[in-house]
């Protein structure tokens, strides 16, 4: 990774015809608009499919795509479906959010219409991407249209026989479901082959794909019901601890995220293989892969299952440096970017160091009166080379909804370290995008919302809350000239040019 920067924003946020952003024209649209804003890098949120609140950190698959992001457009071109019946649904009349309740019962049906004329028969590429992914998808797509048959219900929830996966069960639910199975498994094959056509399109742009994966994956998915061995599950899979984070000062009670925690002697004894496939099909799908939650190798948080809150969890060894010695030894050297954030041990630093992933630094922390000491890691003077500075993430406020929160105190604080006590409140998302463009961190990712200087009505996530998040939209508008040329004069004068 050279000296550069890009863009932070979800696939979901894309302006598009049909309620949600996806692989559609506007994708394209905005890969030539980084392009010519002089962007290297656009960092976007798991490409999963989504459960309940949406959050694509709790998806029903660690190796599944969204089917949310097929580009209908591109269904209508290939005559399986055509404008009326798409103009026909409804998909939400707010073009500044994805109303998802919506976009489920509209999307579904006709995703459905263009499986059922498809000719996947007559389709040799089909038959060729199934059996290349037998070994993930045979499980998932077996698992969604159980899931449909038993009302959407967790799989710890469905009959004993299936929910254990006994023999004379998944024959007959494989043929009872086998037209829902080959839909299931349509849509990956619709999802693959218009992601894999839209990454090219970016890199013959020079713009590289950040991708982003969760530690963990969540309890209700096809990984956890597959593979129970994966996991700290007993002998009727019901998980004997979950993963979360302590209490701090931004949480008395901790974080309580409830997914299963992995059986790390198991993964050990495999030579990680599970994890090995993984980070494969990962960079498969991004030039380079973010990992959340990296901290949780050196050590993660275990909560007695039942818990309701995180005070009664204790910390655990995890794998280490062992894990990434073997995925270097089996993948060679990749681009790895580590989220090392929140509550940082000098042990978890080691391990940053020694794998050489850049880390993560985030703006908003550097003027935290609350946590002075760790504060001081995330003022840009102090960033090394190799990390990646953010203003914010997906899980902050944004820049300047940041600003208008903290304390007078705080607001002192970083006026004074920007020598600027003038600049209006509202243009100040660019100082501080400023301030971080010019530190020697080798990568800047903004947020988009950031670089409109939207306050928190954009805010994309606020942790340990549902119903709220990952439906902010920009509309086409949004990406002007102008604000193209702003990003195109801070790359050139930073030394953040993309000339590919």
């Amino acid at each position: 990774m050279n000296r550069s920067g890009g863009v932070l924003l979800s696939v979901t946020s894309l302006p598009s015809k049909y309620g949600i952003g996806c692989f559609s024209k506007s994708a394209y649209d905005f890969i030539d608009w980084l392009k010519e804003a002089g962007q290297t890098y656009w960092q976007i949120l798991p490409l999963g499919p989504t459960s309940y609140g949406d959050s694509p950190y709790q998806s029903f698959s660690t190796f599944a795509g969204n089917p949310y992001f097929i580009s209908l457009e591109e269904l209508v071109e290939e005559r399986v479906l055509t404008i009326e019946e798409c103009r026909a649904r409804d998909f939400g009349e707010n073009p500044h959010m994805v109303d998802y309740k919506k976009i489920y019962e509209a999307r579904y049906p006709l995703l459905r219409k263009a499986y059922e004329r498809s000719n996947l028969s007559e389709n040799p590429e089909y038959q060729d991407f199934v059996a290349r992914n037998e070994w993930w998808l045979a499980d998932y797509a077996l698992f969604m249209a159980v899931k449909d048959r038993f009302g959407g219900l967790p799989w710890t929830k469905w009959a004993e026989d299936i929910r254990l996966r006994w023999g004379n069960a998944m024959d007959y639910y494989r043929r009872e479901l086998y037209f829902d199975i080959e839909f299931q498994q349509y849509m990956q094959y619709m999802f693959y082959v218009q992601w894999k056509k839209l990454k090219g399109y970016a890199n013959e742009k020079g713009i590289q794909i950040i991708g982003d994966i969760p530690i963990y994956v969540a309890m209700d998915s096809a990984d956890t019901w597959a593979h129970p061995e994966l996991f700290q599950l007993d002998e009727k899979n019901v998980p004997c601890a979950v993963a979360g984070c302590p209490p701090d000062g931004f949480s008395a009670v901790g974080q309580l995220w409830g997914n299963p925690l992995y059986q790390w002697d198991y993964h050990r004894n495999t030579g990680y293989e599970w994890w090995i496939s993984r980070l494969e099909y990962c960079f498969r799908l991004y030039d380079v892969v973010r990992i959340d939650h990296f901290r949780g190798f050196d050590e993660y948080y275990s909560i007695p299952y039942g818990a309701k809150t995180a005070v009664e969890g204790h910390w655990e060894k995890g794998p280490g440096m062992d894990l990434f010695a073997r995925v270097k030894e089996v993948l060679g050297c990749r681009e790895v970017i580590a989220e090392d954030l929140g509550y940082v041990t000098d042990s978890v630093r080691q391990m940053v160091r020694e794998s050489g992933f850049p880390g993560m630094k985030v703006l908003e922390f550097a003027f935290d009166s609350r946590d002075s000491g760790c504060a001081n890691d995330y003022l840009p003077h102090n960033y090394t080379e190799n990390c990646v500075a953010y203003t914010g993430t997906h899980d902050n406020e944004t820049i300047r909804g940041w600003f208008d929160t903290i304390t007078k105190e705080e607001q002192e604080l970083a006026r004074a370290y920007l020598c600027d006590t003038r600049t209006p409140k509202k243009e100040l998302n660019w100082s501080f995008i400023s301030l971080i463009m010019r530190s020697a961190a080798k990568v800047c990712m903004i947020p988009m919302q950031d670089y409109l200087g939207y306050g928190n009505e954009c805010r994309m996530n606020k942790p340990s809350t549902v119903g709220i998040n990952w439906k902010w939209r920009l509309t086409k508008e949004e990406l002007t000239k102008e604000l193209q040329n702003k990003l195109y004069e801070m790359a050139k004068r930073y030394g953040r040019m993309n000339w590919i």
